[in-house]
């Protein structure tokens, strides 16, 4: 898919990510990230940072294949995705994302029916 921005694109995102059950597993995942970015800082163990991005795409991909039943964006667009990825975490950690899910349905009907 082609995109014109990435305000597009994360409309998108998040309409790939409707299921609670996916979006717990990119929280986890993402936490995950962070998690191996202190322990690699604070044991200076570098090869910890090899973590990050494997638990994180794995527990992501897992979601949108067995929970989500799509294909994850990551595929087509990976640094819009990535860029995605942290605000949705964003928007849950500050318990925002039920109304941005709601505001950009709003959007995307508005963009359907033109």
């Amino acid at each position: 898919m082609d995109f014109k921005d990435y305000e597009e694109f994360w409309v998108y995102y998040l309409t790939q990510h409707l299921k609670p059950a996916t979006r717990s597993w990119h929280f986890v995942g993402t936490s995950l990230v962070f998690l191996f970015i202190i322990l690699a800082i604070s044991f200076m163990k570098w090869w910890i940072l090899l973590l990050a991005p494997l638990s994180a795409y794995a527990l992501a991909w897992i979601s949108h294949f067995f929970i989500e039943g799509n294909k994850p964006a990551t595929f087509g667009h990976p640094v819009w995705s990535l860029r995605a990825d942290f605000r949705m975490y964003w928007f849950t950690l500050t318990r925002q994302l039920e109304r941005e899910l709601a505001r950009t349905a709003r959007f995307e009907k508005k963009e359907k029916n033109g």
